[in-house]
Parts: C-alpha cells; structure tokens; sequence
C-alpha cells in the first residue's frame, strides 16, 4: 500500500510539472493584457474585481468542472487528447449514422487548433517571463526579443536527446514556482484583503452587465488564464486521472487563484503596478530571481507542448491524417518519449517568426485565445458524443452537461475572434494549412485504395490458379506487405513476372491500425493459413502502438509460424503517385498529396524491417 501511496505521489509531482506548466505561466501575463489601454477597459475596483471572479470562476467551473471532472472520464483506453477523444467519438457512432464525417472534420479542426496553440505557447510564455528584465532596468528592453530567441533555440536543440534527463527536475522546480505563486498572493491579499469580494459570482455578472462590448472584448483576455486545460486531458495517459486531479486541486488550483487575487490586492492599492504587476508583487529586490524562475517555468510548460506535438503528429500519421515520418526514440524506457526532427525544426521556425514578428507577450495574446478556445470548443463537442453514443446517457442529461460548456466555450471563442487582425489570424492561418493538409492526405490515400481495389486481383482466385501449373519454389520465405483492401500485391506480381519463382514459403502481411490507442500483445497478430504454405498474417495496432514488424514476427513462433530472419525477404511495392486529369480532388490538392507521397518515410523504415532483408519494386497508380 505504501509503495503505491509513494507511486501516486511521485506521479502527482511529475504531473505539476508536465501537466500543468502551460496553465501555471498565465499569470506572467494575464491581467497585464486585460488592462491593456489598447482595450480600453478603465483600471478601477469594480473592474477591477469583476475580472479576478472571472478568473477565479473560469478556473472552478472550465478547469476544475469541465476537465477535471468531466473530461476526464472520456478516456479512450486510459488515453486522452483530442485525437484519442475523436477516435472515441467515432467509435461511439455507426458508419451510416451521418455523423462520421462532421465528427472527422471536428476533430482535425481541433487538432489543428491544438498545433496552433503549441506555436503560441514557447513564445509567449518565455517572451513573458523574459520581460521581467523590463521591470528591473527599462534599459533592456532592447534584449528581451534576442534573449528569447537565444532561449528558445537551444530549447528546441536539446529536443533530440529527448527529456529522460532533465524532466526528473520539471515536477520539483513546478513546486517551487507554485509555491511562489502561492506566497506572492497571500502576501498581497493579506496587504489589501478587499480582493477577497471577488469570490462572489456577482461581481463577474456586474462587470458583465455594467461594461458591455468592453467587457466583451475583455472576454477574450480572460482566457489566458485558462491556457493549458487541454493539457491535462491530452497527457492523461501518462499519469493517469487521480495524479492529475490531486495535482490541480492540491496544488496548482489553490496557488493559480491566491496569484490573480493577490495581483489584484497589488492592482488595488497600487494602480500605476499594472505596467507588469507580475514582477511588481515583492518589490524590486525580487525581479531578477523571479525573472530566472520564471523563464524556467516558461522552458517547462514549452516542453510539455513541444512533446505533446510530438505524441499528436505520431498519432495523426497512424490515424493516416499525415504522411509517414521519421520518429526517434529517446528514451528506452519510456514509449511516449519521441522525437520528431521535421516537425521539431518547423516549429521552431513558427515560433520565432512569431517571435519577432509580435515582438511581445501582450501583441501575443490575441493570437493565443483563438487556438485555445477552437480546441475547447471542439473538445466539448465531441464529449457530448461519447457521453450520448457511447455511455448510452439520457438526451437531457448529455446537454445539460455539455450544453453549458458550449455556451461558455462559443463566448470564449466569439470574444476571441475580435483579436482576428491583433494576432489572432496567425494561429487560424496555421491551423487551415495544416487542415488542409491532412484532409488532403485523408482524402488522396483514400482515391488511391479505391485506384487499387477497383485493379485488384483477388487473392483466393490467383492462388488457385497459380498452383495449377505452380511456378519453381525457392528456399527462404516471402513476405509481401497488403493493403487493407488489396487483392494480390503488385510486388508479387512483378516478382512473378520478372523472376519466374516462388518462395517455398509465402506470407501476406496487413497492418490494421485501430481506433484505439493501444492493442495488447496477444490480440496484435492473426494468422490464416491460405494453402500450399502461403499465410495471411493480420497486425492490429493501436494509435499509439510502435510498428515493429520484426517483433510480430516473433510473436508469430507462438502461433506456430516461426521466421529466421536470415532467411526471410521482405517484397515492398513503393508507389509512385500520379496526379491524372479528372480525379477524385481539385488538380492543386492532387499535386499536393503527390508531393507528400513522395516525401514520405519508405514503409519498410516505418515498420522498422532491417533494410538488407528489404526488396523494393516500383508501381504507379492514378488518383
């Protein structure tokens, strides 16, 4: 008992850390950009503590509410994500129910949001903390953007030899930066305790109803105070729910509210600290160790998005919304410790482009609100799903429980759309082209199997025949990779042409990837025997499983079908796209996928199968 008391805990601590860097940085920033004069909202006490309720309640009944206790419980497997929740929610509803492809749609739309966020998030976090060095000596302002791109670069240089060293101090230094949060609050409440009326709700409606379109607008800056509530839900997987809980109402929830209390307590007795009331909470003695805390806290929660592109673009290409990638390893003991090098540096560029071109946290914070909004919106939607489809729960009860968070999810966002041409288009720009993307993949990989099915032979038919006159058998066995919906191989079938032999052993190989994260070992491998020593082997893989097809041919001895690798040649048929005239997609979507087709990583890399036991035969098909 006492060993799984001490394993919660540790993983409690671990999840401060990962799981909540995002959401424990907002207060670099937050009431700074509200009270931005560009908005035009008046700093004075009843403005002053209708936005803290704001923040306050936001985080009880958005983090607390609908994560924490909600969404949660929408795992897929033990997995979250908005892509494990889309997977759910597919699952959840029959192919002819209509509903297939809007929820598809909602899905990518959310996941794409969700890249958008994580361009956002390095740049304004740390381009937050390193702003601190303003407050100290206005004389460095000139240095904030090159000590930001300086921190960032070498961030996203380490990212290769994966996080397995340094992310053991994440949770530790989190508890320290919490702590602070913690103390720095209390220390100004305890100064101005009048803050502490902003615990009544009605202050929140009050500045509602009193400010109208101004507190509207304001709307959409509030929201930085819930950036990162994606987070907890996209790494349930790795802690698992009661860490992440613990974690929020322990910990995070009681310092993140005593923070924005205690800055508006500072706010409220002094009004001219709004210019970075952050930093102002102590005094000046404090600016430079809070400055170094605070860019540590910023290179933490920039990690756990960086990693979490990472899981959600290795997740996109087994779901075949992406092209096959190159996908490294960095740790041999943890599966989800990845590394990704194209969309390591792509991001990086995005990150400094914004960087500079922004130049600050406050012109930031427009494009923030719409990524982050986007996905929660899309996130409540698809729980609705899962919770009426899947848990089987009463109409009225699934739209009680979602329908007040889509109110809240469309104000959010609607606020957030006024900031389109203040940064907000960045992150929209971004997601349309990464939607476009893989809806682009989608849709070409689909025109291809339906190119192949309509050319294939079936397989049952061509082996009775073939063995009717059988052609020379060769030692060794023969292993030809098959689509899902192919007939017989075309790299068998140029073999046969070309070579005039057969193996004395033949397997056909398909890889089926589930909607589901994970498929446990024994339920992985099929074996079918086809006659004369030919087989069809079926692989189930999860969305989150590592293809190794050299580890399910292991898996296939216990089966009674045993490989010497030695004596075993892999036959792939590597595709060469062509886009024809009057395909299936407009010709500028069809020159597109061709290009990523013949960018993707080779299958055989994919699958990880020893490249000296691999022979490639070429064939082009028309989409």
């Amino acid at each position: 008992m006492s060993d799984k008391k001490s394993s919660i805990a540790a993983l409690t601590l671990a999840a401060v850390g990962i799981v909540y860097g995002d959401i424990g940085t907002s207060p670099l920033y937050t009431l700074k950009t509200i009270f931005d004069p560009d908005h035009g909202l008046v700093l004075n006490e009843a403005n002053l503590l209708g936005i803290i309720s704001l923040i306050f309640w936001g985080l009880a009944l958005i983090v607390s509410l609908k994560y924490v206790t909600l969404v949660l419980r929408a795992d897929n497997r033990g997995e979250g994500g908005i892509m494990a929740l889309m997977a759910l929610a597919l699952n959840s509803v029959t192919k002819r129910s209509g509903f297939t492809f809007p929820l598809l749609v909602i899905g990518v739309l959310g996941a794409t949001m969700f890249y958008g966020d994580s361009v956002v998030t390095p740049a304004i976090s740390v381009l937050g903390a390193i702003e601190g060095l303003e407050v100290a000596a206005p004389a460095l302002e000139q240095y904030v953007v090159p000590a930001t791109i300086v921190v960032l670069v070498s961030l996203y240089a380490v990212q290769r030899h994966g996080t397995a060293g340094i992310g053991r101090f994440f949770g530790p230094v989190m508890m320290v930066w919490f702590t602070a949060l913690a103390i720095m609050g209390i220390i100004n409440i305890a100064a101005e305790p009048r803050i502490l009326h902003a615990l009544n709700p009605v202050h929140a409606f009050t500045f509602m109803l009193d400010n109208g379109f101004i507190a509207f607008v304001a709307l959409g800056a509030v929201v930085l105070a819930f950036t990162g509530a994606e987070a907890l839900y996209a790494d349930m997987g790795h802690f698992g729910k009661q860490p992440i809980r613990m974690a929020w109402f322990m910990v995070c929830f009681p310092a993140l509210a005593l923070n924005y209390f205690g800055q508006g307590g500072l706010l409220l007795a002094h009004p001219e600290a709004i210019s970075n009331p952050f930093f102002q909470q102590l005094g000046s003695w404090s600016v430079y160790p809070l400055v170094v805390l605070s860019t540590m806290a910023a290179v933490i929660a920039s990690q756990a998005t960086i990693s979490g592109t990472f899981s959600m673009t290795k997740q996109a290409i087994a779901l075949g919304l992406l092209p096959r990638m190159r996908v490294l390893h960095t740790s041999e003991h943890q599966i989800g410790q990845i590394y990704i090098p194209a969309v390591n540096w792509l991001q990086l560029c995005v990150v400094l482009i914004a960087v500079v071109g922004f130049g600050s946290s406050d012109s930031l914070a427009g494009a923030y609100g719409i990524a982050v909004t986007a996905t929660m919106l899309a996130t409540t939607v698809l729980t609705f799903f899962v919770i009426r489809y899947r848990w089987h729960l009463p109409l009225a009860v699934c739209f009680a429980a979602t329908g007040f968070f889509i109110v809240m999810d469309v104000m959010l966002f609607s606020a957030s759309t006024l900031k389109l041409f203040h940064g907000g288009w960045m992150p929209l720009a971004l997601g349309t082209a990464l939607f476009t993307i893989m809806m682009t993949w989608r849709t070409g990989r689909h025109l291809l199997f339906k190119n192949l099915e309509k050319h294939a032979i079936p397989l049952d038919n061509f082996l009775d025949s073939l063995f009717v006159a059988p052609p020379v058998r060769v030692p060794g066995t023969a292993v030809f990779l098959r689509g899902e919906s192919d007939g017989v191989p075309h790299a068998m079938l140029h073999n046969l042409l070309h070579n005039k032999v057969l193996h004395e052993r033949v397997v056909f190989l398909t890889v089926h990837i589930l909607e589901e994260p994970y498929v446990a070992l024994e339920d992985q491998v099929r074996i079918a025997g086809l006659g004369h020593e030919c087989y069809q082997v079926n692989v189930q893989y999860g969305f989150k499983d590592e293809p190794d097809i050299p580890a399910v041919m292991a898996l296939c001895s216990g089966h009674g079908l045993v490989f010497e690798m030695m004596e075993t040649s892999f036959f792939i048929a590597r595709q060469t796209v062509i886009s024809a005239p009057n395909g299936g997609m407009s010709p500028w979507r069809e020159h597109l996928f061709v290009a990523m087709s013949r960018n993707a990583r080779a299958a055989a890399d994919y699958y990880q199968i020893p490249p000296n036991r691999v022979i490639e035969l070429g064939t082009q098909v028309e989409i």
